[in-house]
C-alpha cells in the first residue's frame, strides 16, 4: 500500500502556511460556535446531540467524547478507503479540546433568554464561518465528511447518506439525553447557506472540490 493510498495529495509549500492559518482558525472558531450552543441550551447539532447524551451518561467531557466518537468513525473509513488529510487529523483533535477549554471557561449557566438567543445564533454563525475556513483550507475533510463523502463513493446518494447519519446519531443522542431544540433547526438550516456564501471567498481551491461535506458535524 502506498502514502498516497492513504493520504490526500500535499498541497504546494507556498500555499502551506495560508491553508494552515485557515485551518487553524476554522477549527477554534467551530470548537467556539459549539461550546456556544451548548451553553444556550437550545438545542445541538445531531453529532453534538450524540456526544453529550454520551457525556451524560459516561461523566467524559464533550469535547473529550466527540475525540473519541471522531477517531472511531475514522476507522470506519477504512472499508471506504477515504484518504486521510492533516485537516482531518486535526479536525478530529482539536475541536474537542478547544469545546472543553471554552465552556471551562464561560460561565456555568446563562439564566437571560435574550443572552441565550445571541449565544444560540453567534454560536451558529461561528460554525458557518468557521466551516468555510478550514474547509477551504482544502486540508483534507473532517472525518463525518469522510463517512458521508465514502459511502456516496459506494453509491449512496450524498444527500440520503447524510440524512440517515445525521437523523440516527439524533435519535440516539436524543435517547441519551442530548438537547435537541429549535438550535438543533437552527444549524440545519443555518450553516449550510453560511457556508454557501463565504466559501468562495474563503476558499484556496474551488469550492467544488469541497461540496461535499460542510461540517464537523
Amino acid at each position: 500500500m502506498r502514502l498516497s493510498d492513504i493520504f490526500i495529495e500535499i498541497p504546494p509549500r507556498h500555499d502551506m502556511p495560508a491553508r494552515l492559518i485557515r485551518l487553524l482558525v476554522g477549527l477554534v472558531l467551530f470548537g467556539i460556535g459549539v461550546a456556544l450552543m451548548v451553553k444556550s441550551e437550545l438545542g445541538l447539532s445531531p453529532w453534538e446531540v450524540l456526544h453529550q447524551g454520551l457525556s451524560f451518561k459516561t461523566g467524559i467531557l464533550l469535547g473529550t467524547m466527540g475525540i473519541i466518537i471522531g477517531l472511531l468513525v475514522l476507522v470506519l473509513w477504512l472499508p471506504l478507503r477515504e484518504k486521510l488529510g492533516l485537516g482531518t487529523v486535526a479536525n478530529v483533535m482539536l475541536i474537542g479540546v478547544v469545546i472543553d477549554l471554552t465552556l471551562w471557561r464561560l460561565p456555568e449557566e446563562f439564566t437571560s433568554t435574550p443572552t441565550r438567543w445571541v449565544l444560540l445564533v453567534g454560536g451558529v454563525a461561528l460554525i458557518g464561518l468557521a466551516t468555510s475556513l478550514y474547509i477551504g483550507a482544502g486540508l483534507g475533510p473532517g472525518p463525518r465528511d469522510g463517512l458521508m463523502t465514502g459511502l456516496a463513493k459506494r453509491g449512496w446518494p450524498i444527500g440520503i447518506a447524510r440524512i440517515g447519519i445525521e437523523l440516527t446519531v439524533l435519535i440516539v443522542g436524543w435517547l441519551l439525553g442530548g438537547t435537541v431544540g429549535v438550535g438543533t433547526l437552527l444549524f440545519a438550516f443555518g450553516v449550510g447557506p453560511i457556508v454557501h456564501m463565504t466559501l468562495p471567498w474563503l476558499s484556496l481551491q474551488p469550492p467544488a472540490v469541497h461540496s461535499a461535506g460542510e461540517e464537523r458535524r
